[in-house]
């Protein structure tokens, strides 16, 4: 037998003798084509999805009876059926997105949603009105940052304010975050900032304000302010820090905790409390399902003539769901309560609990319903925590469960340990979705979860229980100031972890093919079993190497024209403002693997060493790899950098042609594709736009084109 052929022979053995995971792969496939369309430069046709999957059903129906031929058109069917949902998702999701900027302007609306800042506020609102821009061209909803917090304004409430909009913010630079794509989803299609506060309006305003609709209210508005009225009053009772971090822990909603806490909760990797998810909707779950199952087994004749337990489980779905929807409903929270209410209702119906296939549907149903979550830091860290920590269990958890049954003391050490064998299996199994989303690993982690899960299950999620079964009755402050002792337990324990030196580890981004090539060998090492499970070491080593592979831009200029980076032979970035640009700033040096310590900023001065950069009023020089750079600050530099210089990028716009330079970027190709990153070698310059990056695609904005493009 040849070489490929004992591989394919292989393969094949893998398959049969793992044929009752099969299921699992499912939505692997799935979001494999959730994936495809993503990853497109342009917009498919629209009937290309449909056609694709409707071909592979037929094709799948007419081999049932093909043992060979089935799981191959399963694969394809599953791959198709990703690619029609995001297809039909960014279809039923179209709305106007702000092609300019506008303003000062007054703009009025009813909040959807109203967020608190420590600094201010952020407002976004539905039925919009923009003085100026007729109905057709303005935007369903827009999102507003308020220097102050707005008084008594509720979701539901009509506001209007002077303000400043344009289309959503693009990424910081070529492979970071895209908020267009994120926001595109919201159904937000400007953003903006207030001039001053905003103006609450009356019945009658907001009548005639609004077209005559006045303040009617959607159900999800009405949703939006009982959560806000419940964040209000949990903050009223506890107060400070603490506060706030409650109301994220009950409501979901972290926009009041202060920036410097919420940075200690990153740092000293404790952050998952901050995001509901698995941990807290079980909880809630498990608590209000014991608690009632024990309070009606004290009735010998309840507990001895009905099925209390399935009282209890169905009760406990109902108070799951409740807090999954006031939690905001996010990623993580959606794939938990699918988790746990498949397991209550595998109780009611007396069969197994938690499994693997209970993670399959759950990422099923949500790539099926929101297939863009795929591709957020929630979704891809959420479910790989999970997979990881049930392939432990499946694994060891019973033994261990079996062995320790009779003692409480063994109970009491398993309990521990438990926490911090889960606490590294779940950090292993997101690093690198960490190393790619955020460049950054909290080294310090385990002892800081070993701390504070302890606090926050047997002590915070109780107490949270029992102020939201008081607060009906005004009687809330009885358990949540109890539970502000317990997270200001927490608080000083994420702020001494991540005052450490050592607390936090500085990472490149983690390419996207080797993110993939992770996420397959980790998948292929959980889902199959026995030793051929191990063969997902091989993904996985070579999607570590892949960092090894990667190289920063030598040069990133913002696509606003104000800020532009140097990185030099010796590992730092050489920045020409203290002050612009600020958020792109620290985008770049965390993609870059550095700190602010590792950056420098460019000043009118001959340069110390050749290869850094030599700079005065008009702009810099830059002298590396053969190349000579010129960066063009003022307009007055441009008759002569343009003679001598081979790639030249100007803050200006450049009206002619530059005889020396094989690139040129000036103002109009900043302001018409972004953020540029160029790297240079000894034959020339690679220079990678934003746009470019993201290709032609519905969420992303373009601009106008106002002459032709790069040189």
């Amino acid at each position: 037998m040849s070489f490929y052929g004992r591989i394919s022979q292989g393969v094949f053995d893998i398959l049969v003798a793992e044929r009752d995971r099969w299921l699992l792969w499912l939505p692997v496939f799935l979001g494999a084509g959730v994936g495809i369309y993503f990853a497109l430069g342009r917009e498919p046709a629209p009937w290309t999805g449909a056609a694709a999957l409707i071909v592979f059903l037929v094709l799948a129906a007419m081999a049932r009876r093909r043992q060979g031929f089935l799981p191959l058109l399963i694969t394809l069917v599953a791959l198709a059926l990703g690619f029609s949902a995001a297809q039909w998702r960014v279809f039923e999701t179209r709305h106007i997105i702000l092609d300019r900027q506008i303003g000062p302007t007054s703009i009025s609306g009813q909040v959807a949603r109203s967020e608190i800042f420590p600094d201010g506020a952020r407002l976004t609102l539905s039925r919009v009105r923009i003085a100026g821009l007729g109905a057709a061209r303005t935007p369903e909803r827009v999102r507003i940052r308020l220097r102050r917090a707005p008084p008594n304004v509720l979701p539901g409430d009509w506001v209007r304010m002077r303000a400043r909009i344009g289309p959503p913010p693009p990424p910081a630079m070529p492979g970071a975050y895209d908020f267009q794509r994120s926001l595109y989803f919201a159904g937000i299609g400007a953003t903006g900032f207030a001039f001053g506060g905003a103006e609450k309006l009356s019945g009658n305003e907001a009548s005639n304000d609004g077209g005559g609709i006045g303040s009617q209210m959607s159900l999800g508005q009405i949703w939006q302010r009982m959560r806000q009225t419940i964040s209000t009053r949990i903050r009223g009772a506890i107060g400070g820090d603490a506060g706030a971090v409650a109301a994220a822990l009950i409501t979901g909603d972290r926009s009041a905790i202060p920036k410097p806490v919420l940075q200690a909760f990153r740092d000293s990797g404790i952050a998952h409390l901050l995001a509901i998810s698995g941990l807290h909707v079980g909880l809630v779950a498990g608590l209000l399902f014991f608690g009632l199952r024990a309070l009606l087994a004290l009735l010998p004749a309840l507990a001895l003539t009905y099925p209390i337990k399935k009282w209890a489980a169905f009760f406990a779905i109902c108070g799951a769901f409740f807090y999954a929807l006031l939690a905001g409903a996010t990623v993580p929270t959606q794939r938990a309560f699918v988790m746990i209410g498949l397991i209550l209702t595998a109780v009611i119906f007396d069969r197994q609990g938690i499994s693997m296939r209970l993670v399959a549907i759950a990422a099923f149903v949500i790539l099926l319903l929101r297939p863009e979550s795929m591709l957020g830091p929630s979704f891809q860290m959420s479910f790989a925590a999970v997979v990881a920590l049930i392939a432990a269990y499946e694994g060891w958890g019973r033994d261990l469960r079996a062995r320790t049954e009779s003692n409480w003391r063994k109970r009491a050490i398993l309990y521990l340990a438990g926490i911090a064998l889960t606490t590294v299996i779940a950090t292993i199994a997101t690093a690198p979705f960490a190393v790619h989303h955020f460049n950054r690993i909290a080294v310090l982690g385990l002892a800081a979860n070993i701390a504070a899960v302890p606090m926050a299950t047997l002590w915070i999620m109780p107490f949270a229980i029992l102020g939201m079964f008081l607060m009906p009755f005004g009687l809330e402050k009885i358990a949540l100031i109890p539970m502000g002792w317990g997270i200001d337990t927490v608080i000083a324990v994420a702020q001494f972890v991540a005052g450490q030196e050592a607390a936090v580890v500085a990472v490149g981004a983690l390419p996207v093919a080797g993110l993939i090539a992770i996420a397959l060998g980790g998948l292929w090492l959980c889902i199959w079993r026995g030793r051929r499970r191990y063969l997902g070491g091989i993904g996985i080593i070579g999607g570590l190497l892949s960092l090894l592979l990667v190289r920063p831009p030598d040069l990133l200029i913002d696509g606003n024209g104000r800020l532009f980076a140097l990185l030099t032979e010796d590992g730092r970035l050489h920045l020409s403002s203290r002050t612009a640009a600020r958020f792109s700033r620290g985008v770049w040096l965390r993609r870059a693997g550095l700190t602010e310590k590792r950056a420098e900023f460019l000043k009118r001065r001959p340069a110390p060493r050749p290869a850094n950069p030599m700079c005065d009023r008009l702009g810099c020089i830059w002298r590396v790899k053969d190349q000579t750079v010129a960066l063009i600050t003022d307009s007055q530099a441009l008759p002569e950098d343009c003679r001598r210089a081979d790639l030249v990028v100007s803050m200006e716009p450049v009206p002619w042609a530059c005889p020396s330079a094989h690139t040129v970027i000036d103002r109009f190709d900043l302001w018409r594709n972004g953020t540029h990153a160029v790297w240079l070698s000894n034959r020339g310059a690679r220079v990678l736009s934003v746009n470019q990056a993201r290709g032609q695609r519905p969420w992303v904005a373009r601009r106008a084109s106002r002459r032709s493009g790069s040189r």
